[in-house]
């Protein structure tokens, strides 16, 4: 593919930076299915181990980076969801690798799951993950953020996207994950215009590339400005 980043490897619903071997992945969203009428059908413990494994399996990563929002919980911890944080941190230490969790909007309770979250992760490449729902917290080589949820309709079908925004943020390259929750509709970028979007680093999303992981086969698009009304 022409026009992505050398420095990032597109997977399913996550991102793999092989100069920080770090995967990094955003809005989990641990609980959501407790606070939804839509249910998966292995269960929402299952459905994220199982491709958080895969994706272990894959990269062999040495550090997972959460970009925020691990957690859907307001008021109270729902039964299950300490379970399921307990598992996915015992998934990557049975890996080998380093769990580092970013806080997002909706970790206000972190703390009462025995999470340590920290404002931003900054990677052994230079890369700086956090969020996205403010402004970037420290100067980074480039970024890498989540809270939009972004999906993409082509041909009448929703599918999560990355967004890869070239020399976006003050001249440095910024990638939006699509949420690794299955349970996310997702924000459709199609029609996505200047100060629409929820995160800070896509005020202006005319730049930004819809890249789709789909079967293992990734597919780059024009950038947003070129390909508003096409799809």
């Amino acid at each position: 593919m022409s026009d992505t980043p050398s420095w990032l490897t597109f997977g399913e619903r996550a991102a793999y930076l092989p100069e920080a071997d770090a995967l990094v992945l955003a809005d989990v969203h641990v609980g959501r299915d407790a606070a939804s009428q839509v249910e998966l059908p292995l269960g929402e413990r299952a459905d994220l181990l199982e491709r958080l494994d895969a994706l272990l399996a894959q990269f062999e990563p040495s550090t997972v980076a959460v970009a925020g929002d691990l957690l859907h919980v307001r008021g109270s911890v729902p039964d299950g969801v300490q379970e399921t944080v307990e598992a996915i941190e015992a998934a990557v230490a049975d890996a080998g690798a380093d769990l580092r969790v970013v806080r997002g909007n909706h970790d206000t309770m972190a703390d009462a799951v025995g999470v340590d979250a920290e404002e931003c992760a900054e990677l052994a490449d230079g890369t700086v993950v956090w969020h996205g729902h403010d402004d970037p917290p420290v100067d980074g080589a480039r970024y890498v953020v989540g809270h939009e949820h972004p999906a993409v309709e082509i041909e009448g079908t929703r599918h999560p996207c990355f967004l890869y925004g070239p020399r976006q943020h003050e001249g440095r390259d910024v990638v939006v994950l699509p949420a690794f929750t299955r349970l996310a509709a997702g924000t459709l970028v199609n029609g996505l215009e200047r100060n629409d979007s929820l995160s800070s680093m896509l005020a202006d999303p005319d730049g930004f590339r819809p890249v789709v992981v789909s079967e293992g086969e990734t597919l780059a698009f024009p950038a947003l400005g070129e390909l508003r009304g096409l799809l």
